[in-house]
């Protein structure tokens, strides 16, 4: 995801940039989490807390792709 040229300098603009910024890691992470589980796929602890602490939408997208097709949940993580 490519970020806004905006530059966010005042601490107003950047509280909510990040705010908005980590909503969004949350609803990603819900997301994939729920795909995981209608696939019938198991998450381990480990996997729930990588999945649910990345703070990273880039990655957390990749994740939800790989998702798709994965047959282990392991594999998202290789």
């Amino acid at each position: 995801m490519e970020r806004s040229p905006w530059i966010v300098s005042t601490p107003f603009a950047k509280e909510h940039y990040g705010r908005g910024i980590e909503e969004g890691c949350e609803v990603a992470a819900e997301a994939l989490l729920a795909l995981l589980d209608i696939r019938g796929l198991q998450v381990s602890a480990a996997e729930r807390e990588r999945i649910t602490s990345c703070r990273d939408v880039d990655q957390l997208r990749k994740w939800i792709e790989q998702a798709k097709t994965t047959v282990e949940t392991a594999d998202l993580f290789c």
